[in-house]
């Protein structure tokens, strides 16, 4: 029989899955999205872009939220609109509706994911139970993402690219009603401050126009008022969000923790992460299908290994080489891991593509590189932080993820059209890769305060 705390921890751990999944799951499904739709590369990665732009962008004021109007209430209203966001995106008949359906379920996926984590938290008051709970959600989010692409491949192939979308139906419906008949009521507390929602808003806005900008750069020669123009205006209102964090009384965050040069550091860190690693998922998909011919189902299967040795890393190698290195070298440890498998992509490509090459790109990249990396800026994150302000940092650091991740896929895509080859992956794409994980290792090296 399983016991009411564990049953919250299965929902909540659970949801926290099916958004993390969706983040990678699209990736062996965009040949087939992009040849019943007829759109072009740099139009399809907005699947992409528009869901971990909305996640990360609304991630803050969705855990402010949380606190303000009760991390249930807004746990089962995601996920209610995270389910009706798939059920739209699996019906959808058009690439336009296709991708607001994906904007919303990123939207709603950042309410779900710091609603859950504070639902665990509270719901395990002891000490080392928490931990081992925490635990367990963490690596259910890390699961979602690991085996995302592999399943998306599957469930492509044989039931066709809109079950991607639809099998969250199902999951969600169980997960809401579960949450609805297990899950404590929420408790008002007697001071409750209201989330700064306008922050939030000025923030996506700037992301959202910044990442327009630099994806048409391309054309600035024959736009030049409309690439221009929504450069200056994300600008803009950048500069209004920094202005209104230093006035308002009460901040989506305090401008004031960017004092601690590690969070600085590892902020600068995962947003080159996160352009690396969701460009890579882009590039390895379109690779595997398009130019060396693997169904989704096959391409799927062949990196279903890296999940795997990825979960080896963490458990094996991590714990051993935090012994014997810091968090600096350990971060440029997993960079060079990385610059390696986007210079082997890079030769992948010069040398028509051999599996082996293109294998062991991946081992270096999905295998042991990124679990080295995030591991590393993580635990950088909060080398100088005081202890309460521990929340507000892991919430920023992930959305710098997920804006580095939306930035870092535009710029890809610039590039690739910089000089159309025969493939559908060319050397520009993956050159830009090799040059995040070289522009990272770059910072890491100048970095100066303690290790």
């Amino acid at each position: 029989m399983i016991s009411k705390k564990n049953l919250i921890l299965i929902l909540a751990s659970m949801a926290t899955f099916v958004e993390a999944l969706d983040i990678a799951i699209i990736n062996l499904t965009i040949p087939s999205i992009q040849a019943q739709f007829g759109v072009s590369a740099e139009s399809i990665q907005w699947l992409q872009s528009l869901y971990v732009l909305f996640f990360g962008g609304f991630l803050i004021i969705g855990g402010k939220i949380s606190d303000s109007l009760g991390k249930k209430k807004v746990f089962i209203i995601g996920s209610t609109f995270f389910m009706l966001a798939s059920l739209g995106a699996g019906l959808s008949s058009s690439f336009e509706g296709l991708a607001l359906f994906r904007a919303i379920q990123g939207l709603a996926a950042a309410f779900v994911m710091p609603a859950a984590s504070s639902i665990v938290t509270s719901t395990f008051t002891d000490e080392k139970e928490r931990s081992k709970a925490l635990g367990v959600f963490s690596s259910f989010a890390a699961i979602g993402s690991g085996c995302g692409l592999s399943a998306g491949g599957i469930i492509s192939t044989y039931l066709g690219w809109h079950w991607v979308f639809l099998i969250n139906v199902p999951i969600l419906t169980v997960i809401i009603i579960g949450a609805i008949y297990a899950m404590e009521k929420d408790v008002r507390t007697k001071v409750e401050s209201k989330a700064d929602v306008f922050s939030g808003l000025l923030l996506i806005a700037a992301v959202l126009l910044l990442t327009y900008g630099i994806h048409n750069l391309g054309s600035i020669a024959t736009q030049p008022l409309l690439v221009v123009g929504t450069l200056a205006l994300a600008t803009l209102l950048l500069t209004v969000l920094i202005k209104r964090l230093k006035t308002v009384s009460n901040p989506l965050f305090d401008l004031s923790i960017f004092q601690h040069k590690t969070l600085v550091l590892s902020n600068c860190m995962f947003f080159v992460l996160g352009g690396f690693f969701v460009g890579f998922l882009f590039l390895i998909s379109m690779m595997l299908q398009k130019d060396m011919n693997y169904s989704a189902a096959a391409a799927g299967l062949l990196l279903v290994p890296f999940s795997v040795l990825s979960t080896l890393v963490a458990k094996f190698a991590i714990p051993t080489l935090l012994k014997k290195l810091d968090t600096r070298q350990l971060g440029i440890l997993g960079m060079c891991f990385m610059l390696a498998g986007g210079l082997l992509l890079c030769g992948s490509v010069l040398f028509g593509h051999p599996l082996a090459m293109v294998l062991i790109a991946a081992a270096c990249i999905s295998g042991i590189g990124m679990t080295i990396c995030y591991t590393s800026f993580a635990v950088f994150s909060v080398k100088e932080v005081p202890a309460a302000h521990y929340g507000i940092t892991s919430s920023l650091t992930s959305t710098t993820y997920f804006v580095g991740a939306g930035i870092g896929l535009s710029i890809i895509t610039i590039f690739m059209q910089l000089m159309p080859t025969e493939n559908a992956v060319g050397i520009l794409g993956t050159a830009v890769l090799a040059a995040y994980a070289f522009i990272g290792i770059l910072i890491l090296l100048g970095y100066q305060g303690k290790k």
